[in-house]
C-alpha cells in the first residue's frame, strides 16, 4: 500500500509533462492558412453549381425580359388600331414620340408613367422617335410597321440594335428623313450597306460606333447610295493611316464594296 502511494505523484507529473508538451509543440506550429487566392477558387469550386445556376437564371431573366420589352402589342392594336400600339410600345420601353400635326412630345416620367391622352389623337399616326438608350430591338419593329409617316427616328445608344435591325429599316424608305445611330456598339458596315433603302434620308449620324474600322471609307460608300444625305459623326481622314494610306485605303474599299455590293444583291433578291 505505501510503494502504490508513493508512486502516484511521479505518474501525475508524468501525465502533466506529457500534456504539456503536446500543448506546447501545437502551440508552436499552428498551421499555414491558405493564400487569399487558393481560398477564392476553393470557395467557388465549392459553390460552383450555385454560381452556374444564378448565372444560367440571370441570363434567362434578361432574354424574356428582353422579349416582353419588344412584344407585339395586339390588344392595343385591336382595342385602339395601330398607331396607339405603337404609342403603347414605344413609352414602355421609356422612348417619347411626336404625333403628325403636334407639337408637343410624348414621354414618361423618371418613374416609367406617363399620360394615355394620346389614345384621343390615335387617328394621327407617328412622325418623330425617340427611342435612345432603350432595348428596342429586330422583333420591336413590329409595333412600328404601320407607322408609313415615320420622318425622324432616334436609336443613340441602344445596345440591341444591330445590323439585323437595320436591315429591316427598309419599312421607312418612303418616310424617313433623319436617322441617328450613334453610340449603337452592334453595328456594322453590314448593317450600315441596308440603309441604300432609305431614298428620302436627309441625315445620318454615325458617331460612337466602334465595328467601324474605317469610318471615312464607310462615309465615302454611304455617300455614293445615298447622294441627298448629309452624314454627320465621321470625318473622311477618319480611320486611315499616315504611312501606307493609300493602300490600306484601297484594301479596305474594295473589301467593303464587296460587301455593299453583297448586301445590296441580296437585299434585291429578298424583295423580288
Amino acid at each position: 500500500m505505501v510503494p502504490t502511494m508513493r508512486m502516484w505523484p511521479v505518474r501525475l507529473g508524468w501525465t502533466c509533462l506529457s500534456i504539456a508538451r503536446r500543448s506546447w509543440s501545437s502551440a508552436s506550429s499552428p498551421p499555414t492558412p491558405l493564400p487569399l487566392r487558393s481560398r477564392m477558387l476553393l470557395l467557388l469550386v465549392q459553390h460552383f453549381h450555385d454560381v452556374e445556376a444564378i448565372v444560367s437564371w440571370s441570363s434567362w431573366l434578361r432574354n424574356w425580359t428582353l422579349q416582353q420589352k419588344n412584344v407585339y402589342y395586339s390588344y392595343a392594336q385591336k382595342q385602339f388600331g395601330n398607331n396607339a400600339a405603337a404609342a403603347f410600345y414605344i413609352l414602355n420601353l421609356k422612348g417619347g414620340f411626336r404625333l403628325a400635326g403636334q407639337s408637343d412630345w410624348f414621354r414618361p416620367n423618371a418613374k416609367g408613367k406617363f399620360s394615355l391622352d394620346f389614345i384621343n389623337f390615335s387617328d394621327l399616326p407617328i412622325e418623330e422617335v425617340d427611342a435612345s438608350g432603350t432595348v428596342i430591338n429586330y422583333m420591336g419593329l413590329n409595333n412600328l410597321v404601320s407607322q408609313q409617316k415615320l420622318r425622324f427616328l432616334s436609336l443613340r445608344g441602344c445596345p440591341e440594335v444591330d445590323d439585323w435591325f437595320l436591315s429591316r429599316l427598309h419599312i421607312f424608305k418612303d418616310s424617313l428623313e433623319e436617322l441617328d445611330l450613334s453610340g449603337c456598339s452592334r453595328v456594322s458596315v453590314g448593317g450600315l450597306a441596308a440603309l441604300h433603302h432609305l431614298r428620302k434620308l436627309r441625315k445620318l449620324d454615325l458617331s460612337s460606333l466602334p465595328r467601324l474600322q474605317s469610318p471615312g471609307l464607310v462615309r465615302i460608300l454611304l455617300e455614293e447610295v445615298l447622294p441627298h444625305c448629309h452624314i454627320m459623326g465621321v470625318e473622311y481622314q477618319e480611320g486611315l493611316q499616315s504611312t501606307g494610306a493609300e493602300t490600306h485605303m484601297e484594301a479596305t474599299s474594295d473589301q467593303q464594296t464587296g460587301e455593299l455590293s453583297q448586301t445590296n444583291e441580296q437585299d434585291s433578291g429578298t424583295h423580288r
